[in-house]
C-alpha cells in the first residue's frame, strides 16, 4: 500500500510503548508470563524461541530469550494454552498452561541435547540438508538454485523424501509446469544429483545461531489463514491498518485484523475462461491453482482503492475497502503475461511488471489508459521466445489444456534453458525523481524507464538474480541476489553497485533472499532468507546483518511490508501450503521491540 512516514525514534518508541500497555490494559485476562530457559547443568540458553499458542492453535506469539536465559511474553491469549521452547540442536519442550487471569506466570523450562542423530537432522532447515547435494558442475548448482527455488524450499521434510532418479525427474517435469525453465540434460543431472543426496541419512552439519540484545527485543506474531491447499502470495498493509493477502491459487483477497484477529475472504469475481485462465496449457499445482485469476501483488492508491495484479487472468483489478467491491480492467489482448509485482509513483500512477513476456505497464486510472513497454529482448533467440511464447500458450490452452506444450515446445528446452528468458520480476519507483526501475530475473539486469518519455536505460548486475529490489528514502536501490546469497547495493546517480554477502548458518550453506524492503524510518534493509527459515535486516551504516529465526519451520516469504507501528509483516506461503510446520499459510509480522516492550510491561508487576 502506500508507504507511511514513520514517526521518529522518540516518538515511535513512545507510540509504541502507549499501543503496548493500552493493549496489556483493555486485554482482561491477558497472559503475563516469563522465566528463563536453560539446560540441564542450568547453563542459560540465549536465543531461544518461546511461542505461546493459543487454544485453536491458529494464532501463536514468540519471544527470545536474552543472553541470561530470561524471558517474558504478554498475550490476550486464555484458556488452554501451550508454551514451547525451541533452540538449535536441542529437543523442543512443550508445556500446558492454563490461562485464566492475568495473574502474572513464572514458567522456567529446561531444554536438553537430541539424544537421537536422526531427530536432530530432522530439525536442522532445508538450507542444511541442502549441503548434502554434490554438484560435478558449479553452474548446474547455479541453475538448480535459480530454477528450483521459485516457489518453495528444497531439502524440507516435504522436498528431501528419498526417490528414486526417475521419480525426480518426472517431479521435476512436473514442476517445469509450474515455470522452471531447463534443459534436458539439466533435468536429469539435477535428478540424479537429489536421487543420491537425498537418501533418508541424517545430515551432521554444524549451523551457527548467534545471540544478540537485538534478538531479545522482538517479538514474532503470526496468524494461520486459509487451508493446506492455500497460497497467499503477498500481504500488504491497508491504510486501515489491515494486512491483505492475495491467494493466487484460490482467487480469494483475505484480510486480517491484527487488533482482533478476524480474518475475513472476499472471493474474485468470476471470468469467462478455463481454470488456470491464459495458462490452462501449463500444469499448474494440482489442488492449489483451482482459479482463473491468479492474484499476485498490491499496491493502494491515494484514493484508497487497492490495485492487484493477476496474474493467470493478463488483468488488472482494483477493490474498494469501503464496499468490497472488484473492478476488472483488461491489459492488452492476451499477450500480457503474467502480471507480476505492482507499484504506484508520486503522480498516481500504477505501474507492473509482466514477467512471461517481457514488459512493463503503465495504467493511469483516471483515464483507464494502458501503456505497454517493451522492454529489450537481449538477442535474436530471446526476442523470438517472447514473441512467439504467448501465441503457444493461447493455442495449448485450447486444444492441449495442462499438457505443457509451451515448455515441451520451446527451444529452451535444447540449448540454453532459462537463459532464453528475461522475466522482469521487481520493480519500484525511484522517490528521488519519479524514475520507475525493474529487475529481470533472469536477464541478470536492471533497468530504467523514465515517466515521461519512457526512455529505458539497462545495467548489468554483478550478481545473479536481481528478484524485488526497493529504493530507500536517498534513491539508493537495494536488490536481492536470489542466485548469489547476497544483497545488492545500487547508486542510481554514480551507477555503481556494492554488494554484500548474506551471514549463512554454515560455510557450505547457501540462501534465497526473495524480496526486501527498507525500513523508512532507520533506513534498515530487511530481507527474506527463505532457505532457512530466517528474516535478516542489514544496517547499511556499520554494514552488519541481524539474524531473526522464525518460530516456523518451512517459513517461506514473499514481500515484505510495514505497519505504521514499525512491525515487519509478510505472507509465509511456502507452495504447497502443506508443506509448512503448521500445515496452513500464515500471516507473519515482527516488531523489532515488541519483546522489549513485554518485558518492560512484566515488571511493573
Amino acid at each position: 500500500m502506500r508507504q507511511t512516514s514513520l514517526p521518529t525514534r522518540p516518538t515511535l518508541l513512545a507510540t509504541t510503548l502507549a499501543l503496548g500497555l493500552a493493549a496489556a490494559c483493555s486485554s482482561a485476562n491477558a497472559l503475563q508470563l516469563q522465566g528463563r530457559v536453560a539446560t540441564v547443568d542450568g547453563q542459560p540458553v540465549s536465543g531461544a524461541l518461546i511461542t505461546v499458542w493459543n487454544e485453536a492453535k491458529d494464532r501463536k506469539e514468540t519471544v527470545y530469550s536474552a543472553l541470561d536465559g530470561t524471558y517474558a511474553i504478554q498475550s490476550s491469549f486464555k484458556g488452554k494454552l501451550t508454551v514451547r521452547a525451541r533452540y538449535h540442536r536441542l529437543e523442543d519442550v512443550n508445556k500446558p498452561l492454563l490461562s485464566e487471569n492475568d495473574t502474572p506466570v513464572k514458567l522456567d523450562l529446561q531444554m536438553t541435547p537430541f539424544k537421537d542423530v536422526q531427530a536432530l537432522s530432522d530439525s536442522l532447515t532445508a538450507s542444511a540438508h541442502l549441503t548434502q547435494v554434490k554438484w560435478e558442475d558449479p553452474q548446474m548448482r547455479r541453475t538448480f538454485i535459480s530454477q528450483c527455488n521459485y516457489c518453495h524450499q528444497v531439502g524440507n521434510a516435504l522436498t528431501r523424501v528419498p526417490k528414486e532418479t526417475s521419480a525426480w525427474e518426472a517431479t521435476i517435469t512436473r514442476m517445469e509446469g509450474y515455470g522452471a525453465l531447463l534443459t534436458r540434460t539439466e533435468n536429469k543431472t539435477i535428478a540424479e544429483s537429489l536421487h543420491k543426496a537425498f537418501d533418508g541419512k541424517a545430515v551432521q552439519t554444524m549451523q551457527k545461531y548467534l545471540a544478540t540484545d537485538e534478538l531479545s527485543r522482538a517479538k514474532v506474531i503470526e496468524w494461520h489463514v486459509g487451508d493446506a491447499m492455500s497460497f497467499i502470495h503477498d500481504t500488504d498493509v491497508g491504510d486501515d491498518g489491515l494486512l491483505y493477502g492475495t491467494d493466487e491459487g484460490h482467487d480469494i483477497l483475505w484480510t486480517l485484523d491484527r487488533q482482533t484477529g478476524k480474518v475475513s475472504q472476499y472471493p474474485l469475481p468470476d471470468i469467462n475462461l478455463p481454470k488456470g485462465g491464459m495458462f490452462a496449457g501449463m500444469q499448474l499445482p494440482l489442488g492449489v491453482f483451482t482459479g482463473k485469476h491468479g492474484p499476485h501483488s498490491m499496491a493502494q492508491g491515494k484514493d484508497g482503492r487497492i490495485w492487484i495484479t493477476n496474474a493467470l487472468s493478463a488483468q488488472l483489478m482494483s477493490f474498494d475497502p469501503k464496499t468490497k467491491q472488484f473492478k476488472s480492467y483488461p491489459i492488452g489482448d492476451g499477450n500480457v503475461l503474467y502480471s507480476h509485482t505492482i507499484r504506484i509513483d508520486q503522480q498516481g500512477m500504477v505501474w507492473f511488471t509482466a514477467a512471461a513476456s517481457n514488459q512493463v505497464v503503465r495504467f493511469d486510472p483516471n483515464t483507464e489508459k494502458v501503456t505497454i513497454i517493451k522492454l529489450p529482448a537481449g538477442g535474436p533467440l530471446r526476442w523470438f521466445v517472447d514473441a512467439a511464447f504467448p501465441s503457444m500458450l493461447k493455442l495449448s490452452g485450447k486444444l492441449w489444456p495442462g499438457q505443457n506444450v509451451p515448455v515441451t515446445t520451446s527451444p529452451h528446452k535444447w540449448t540454453g534453458g532459462h537463459k532464453l528468458f528475461n522475466l522482469p520480476y521487481g520493480i519500484d519507483v525511484n522517490p528521488v525523481d519519479g524514475s520507475i526501475w525493474y529487475a529481470k530475473l533472469l536477464g541478470n539486469k536492471i533497468g530504467r524507464i523514465d515517466p515521461k518519455t519512457l526512455e529505458i536505460e539497462e545495467f548489468d548486475t554483478p550478481l545473479g538474480g536481481p528478484r524485488r529490489p526497493r529504493f530507500d528514502k536517498n534513491g539508493i536501490l537495494w536488490i536481492p541476489a536470489f542466485d548469489d546469497s547476497a544483497l545488492m547495493r545500487f547508486d542510481t546517480k554514480t551507477k555503481t553497485f556494492e554488494s554484500f554477502k548474506l551471514p549463512l548458518l554454515a560455510a557450505n550453506e547457501y540462501e534465497t533472499p526473495y524480496a526486501l524492503n527498507i525500513h523508512p524510518t532507520t533506513g534498515d534493509v530487511w530481507i527474506t532468507s527463505n532457505m532457512s527459515d530466517r528474516i535478516l535486516r542489514f544496517n547499511p551504516v556499520n554494514k552488519t546483518f541481524v539474524a531473526y529465526p522464525s518460530p516456523t519451520r518451512v517459513t517461506w516469504l514473499r514481500d515484505l511490508v510495514f505497519t505504521k507501528e514499525g512491525q515487519v509483516c509478510s505472507s509465509s506461503s511456502n507452495l504447497p501450503a502443506y508443506g509448512i510446520e503448521d500445515g496452513r499459510d500464515a500471516f507473519i509480522c515482527l516488531d523489532p521491540t515488541g519483546g522489549e516492550r513485554d518485558r518492560k510491561a512484566l515488571a511493573q508487576h
